[in-house]
């Protein structure tokens, strides 16, 4: 790789000329300028990022730490987070939380100590020390889909009450009166709003939500599965099962065939967190998608924003409902936007 003494060398000016002129200062003649430009295309030559940074105290890098890559949902925001953020000249590096405090923060940690810029964080539970040390150490930080509540960084995040209230409409009318939801884990934001807005919604419906028909699920296949197994084996199961998450819903699929129950003949399936899968199960399942990219973009513009000395906004999105055959009746992907 070409250095910067051969730059100068090639363009026939000092290496601090040719360093003046990768960092566009303006003590530099128009002359000397276009000769080193010419220089540094003909030999390729790429500056060196660390000790860019090691000048600027900037690394151009965010941080961004997901709760689950294996997540359909997360994997896309992780997407969309990488493209904004090279549209703004930032790169990502990616730390996976498996849903994992302890795993988040050795990430936060780690990201940290390569001097990020910024990060984006989806918390795994809603009372980490280390993030609000993090946020009260003045690291610009902030909140993508998750959030803690108490700690002072900008949220971006999708509004599901909308939604599902918008949900529990849809299935009310299609004659449904015993609905059951897989919750996620109550030490997350979104775990507990998404049961409290299906309460909600079906007591403006005058329907009831027992107990028994409340599963605990943890974001995982798996804790869907065992949740519906449990709705399955009461004397009066449920004639909708809701999974309050995209992996849920499925472990709620695979325990459904496996009693040799038809979805929706026999049961109803709805989640939240509309994924490309859900289009090609049997049948195709009725969701709540969330503006996956909308909520990137306004996260890492949100952390941009802190970064670089601009007051950042906290930005909140509405989710929608996509009707599929999963929940009975006629309709197939008819959307509800509110």
């Amino acid at each position: 790789m070409a250095s910067i003494k051969d730059v100068a060398a090639e363009a026939g000016v000092s290496a601090a000329t040719v360093s003046r002129v990768l960092n566009s200062h303006p003590s530099v003649s128009e002359e000397a300028r276009t000769r080193v430009l010419a220089a540094v295309e003909a030999l390729g030559y790429r500056p060196n990022a660390v000790a860019r940074s090691l000048r600027t105290a900037q690394t151009r890098t965010l941080g961004l730490v997901i709760s689950d890559v294996l997540n359909p949902y997360f994997t896309e925001l992780a997407r969309f987070v990488e493209e904004e953020a090279r549209a703004l000249g930032y790169s990502v590096i990616i730390g996976n939380a498996d849903e994992r405090p302890d795993l988040q923060d050795h990430h936060i940690r780690t990201l940290i100590d390569r001097r990020i810029d910024g990060l984006l964080v989806s918390p795994a539970d809603g009372g980490s020390p280390l993030m609000r040390d993090v946020a009260l150490s003045g690291t610009p930080m902030v909140f993508v889909d998750r959030w803690i509540p108490g700690i002072d960084v900008p949220v971006v995040r999708a509004d599901g009450t909308g939604a599902v209230k918008d949900l529990v409409a849809h299935l009310h009318g299609l004659g449904h009166r015993r609905l059951a939801i897989i919750a996620g884990p109550a030490a997350t934001t979104t775990g507990n709003e998404r049961v409290e807005a299906f309460r909600a919604a079906m007591r403006e419906l005058g329907l009831a939500l027992p107990d028994a028909y409340i599963g605990q699920g943890d974001f995982q296949a798996a804790s869907g599965r065992r949740a519906t197994e449990r709705f399955l084996a009461l004397a009066e199961p449920p004639e909708v099962v809701f999974a309050a998450d995209n992996l849920m819903a499925l472990g709620a699929l695979d325990a459904i065939r496996a009693h040799g129950l038809r979805v929706p003949d026999d049961i109803a399936l709805a989640a939240f967190d509309d994924i490309p899968w859900f289009v090609h199960t049997d049948p195709p399942i009725t969701a709540i998608a969330q503006p996956t990219a909308d909520l990137a973009r306004a996260a890492v513009r949100a952390l941009a924003d802190l970064i670089e000395g601009r007051t950042p906004q906290s930005v909140t999105l509405p989710a929608r409902l996509v009707v599929r055959r999963s929940s009975g009746g006629a309709a197939t992907n008819q959307r509800s936007d509110r």
